[in-house]
This record gives C-alpha cells, sequence and structure tokens, in this order.
C-alpha cells in the first residue's frame, strides 16, 4: 500500500520574484527526493556543459521530430534555438519514486499542464508591486528602460495566476523553502494521485464483502 510515484511540479513566476533562488534552496535541502528537469536544446553546447548534465543538445533536424512525435511536455525558440521539457526523461524520474522541478515560463508550464495535467503548478510572487520594483532595481543589473519592460510583462503575467494551483508569496526565503515542500510533499497524499493504490485496497478488501472472515 501507499506505493506512491514521484510528482512533476512546475515554479514559474515574475522576474524578481525569487523563484530560481527557491528552486536553487529546495535542491539544496531536499536533493535526495527531488531531481531538476534537464531540458533538451538544439543550441551547441558551450564549454564545460555535459550532455544530460546540463542539456540533452539535439540538431535542429532532431528537435523537429520530437516535436512531431510528441515527446515534449513544453518547448520554445529562442534566439534560433529551441529548448523544451522531454516527456520521456519526466515520466522516467517519476516512474522511480522521485519528484522533478521545472522551472520554467508561464506558457510553458501552460504546456505542461495541457499535456500532463497531473502537474502541480506554483507561482511565486513579491508580497506587493512594490516590492518586485524594488527588487528589480536593487539587482543593480538592468537599466531602467530594461526594469519597466520587466514590470509591464508581469503585469501581463498577472493574468494567468489563477491557472496555477498555489500561490507562493515569498517574503521570507526559508518559509518560502519550507512551504514549497509541503506543499509537494502533501500533494502526493491526493486521492487522484493514488488511484492505483485504491484499487488495491478494493481488491483486498472484496474477500471480506461476502461477511466472511478467513
Amino acid at each position: 500500500m501507499l506505493k506512491k510515484k514521484g510528482i512533476v511540479t512546475v515554479i514559474s513566476g515574475f522576474s524578481g520574484a525569487g523563484k530560481g533562488t527557491i528552486v536553487k534552496h529546495l535542491m539544496a535541502d531536499h536533493h535526495n527526493i527531488y531531481n531538476l528537469s534537464i531540458s533538451a536544446t538544439s543550441r551547441s553546447p558551450r564549454v564545460g556543459e555535459e550532455e544530460g548534465v546540463d542539456y540533452f543538445f539535439k540538431t535542429k533536424e532532431e528537435f523537429e521530430q520530437m516535436i512531431e512525435r510528441g515527446e515534449l511536455l513544453e518547448y520554445t525558440l529562442f534566439n534560433g534555438n529551441y529548448y523544451g521539457t522531454p516527456k520521456s526523461y519526466v515520466e522516467e524520474i517519476t516512474a522511480s519514486g522521485k519528484d522533478v522541478i521545472l522551472e520554467i515560463e508561464i506558457n510553458g508550464a501552460l504546456q505542461v499542464k495541457k499535456f500532463f495535467p497531473q502537474a502541480l503548478l506554483l507561482f511565486v510572487t513579491p508580497p506587493d508591486a512594490i516590492t518586485l520594483r524594488d527588487r528589480l532595481v536593487g539587482r543593480g543589473t538592468e537599466a531602467i528602460d530594461v526594469i519597466e519592460q520587466r514590470l509591464a510583462l508581469s503585469y501581463e503575467q498577472s493574468f494567468n495566476m489563477s491557472e496555477y494551483d498555489y500561490l507562493i508569496v515569498n517574503d521570507d526565503l526559508n518559509s518560502c523553502v519550507d512551504l514549497v515542500h509541503s506543499i509537494i510533499s502533501a500533494e502526493k497524499y491526493r486521492c487522484f494521485r493514488n488511484t492505483d493504490n485504491i484499487k488495491e485496497m478494493q481488491n483486498e478488501l472484496k474477500i471480506f464483502s461476502k461477511g466472511e472472515l478467513k
């Protein structure tokens, strides 16, 4: 009883909300439970990058064949190169009982939900818009016009927030990491994720259905 498959968790959020930092700490604190998803890409490997560690490197033709065969949970084209999440890799990890974390943008997250309805979607946001602005400015890495573009995009993205399963308000990093871990852990006990266990119990109880104790 309670044979649990790993689940797919997609983490998205506004630029500057801290989703990458949350994922980094989640992996560091629970590396024995979670696997960070490895994407496939059609771009060439950079110095130091390894096949199956940083990316699954494909030619453009190979990647497009994967798209045609429906082998990707989500994908996007950026600067002339494809990036996407291989379905087989995710299924292999979850079948082993480990959870897979995908840190991807909203469009990709909604693609995953479409082809993998069991996926858990978490949206990371700061407590308010002023905090988001201050974090982007505080980075000191981007010009004001770029920050303004990011905030304008965040406004557009806010209309997709309700399509996620949980809203993670990142006002304290450690609390957020603990919260995300707790949500994922609790999700494993949802009845729709345990249909095989339910059927197994039903089959075991069937021998008692005639009122006989053996």
